[in-house]
């Protein structure tokens, strides 16, 4: 360790560099608090468990989703499109009348128009197609309406949960699930010989199975009747909500 001297007033005053400082204190065990502190061991907290429980409920469908489309195919591009436009606008002439916000609304789905080719490579021809979607919770008005659009053929037809409808039902059946889970806690608990528990953490997720609002459950249906004004005949399925709750408690 090397040291330095100063004068001041006449006395020699000595200091040592505080590096060598610092490492001599830590040789000695001397060092500071909080300028070197030993790691705390964590321990895992005792009479931990994880729990599950569920709750589901199956209900009836109550929204309905149906497309009408058309094709056409000529030389023509603007004439192929001109007449989707026309066989479009003269469904959706028939359906607005009949809309209404929840029970029946409108929207138009895919609008195409793609080049034919030849077996020699060259263009030969257009084709094209249009689509109009009905969707809502009065099934027969849907049906009827349907049934009335002559520029347009049945296309698909899919049920599911209205995303109203979901979220009532997922906060009934999730309530149900969380009082499954604190029952159960509550026995397990007892089980083990303990007076109760305390909550360390949980997760909750729901499912719907059978259909959904986004991506409802598709099926194939007839082209409509050739009768004018026929409804379309339809039959909602069902759909089970699930709620599953998830996580750990500590035993006291």
């Amino acid at each position: 360790m090397r040291e330095t001297s100063h004068k001041k007033n006449g006395a020699e005053t000595s200091f040592v560099p505080r590096r060598s400082l610092l490492v001599a204190l830590a040789c000695c065990g001397l060092m500071p608090f909080g300028w070197a502190q030993t790691p705390a061991v964590a321990h895992d907290p005792a009479h931990v468990v994880n729990l599950s429980a569920s709750s589901f409920l199956e209900v009836e469908q109550d929204w309905l989703s149906m497309s009408l489309s058309t094709t056409r195919e000529g030389n023509d591009a603007t004439a192929v499109q001109n007449q989707l436009k026309q066989a479009l606008d003269a469904a959706l002439a028939v359906a607005r009348p009949a809309a209404q916000p929840e029970q029946l609304e409108l929207r138009t789905g895919q609008f195409s128009l793609y080049p034919r080719y030849g077996t020699n490579g060259k263009i030969n021809g257009w084709q094209g197609s249009a689509e109009l979607w009905l969707e809502g919770r009065d099934f027969g008005r849907i049906s009827s309406t349907a049934g009335k659009v002559q520029t347009l053929t049945m296309g698909q037809v899919g049920f599911s949960l209205s995303r109203k409808a979901q979220q009532q039902l997922e906060s009934h059946v999730q309530a149900q699930a969380i009082e499954r889970f604190k029952s159960k806690a509550t026995e397990v608990a007892k089980g083990f010989g303990f007076s109760g528990y305390t909550l360390r953490e949980v997760s909750v997720s729901s499912a719907d199975q059978g259909g959904g609002p986004v991506r409802p459950r598709m099926m194939a249906m007839e082209a409509k009747s050739s009768v004018a004004d026929a409804p379309v005949p339809v039959e909602a399925g069902k759909s089970t909500v699930s709620v599953t709750v998830s996580g750990s408690i500590q035993l006291r």
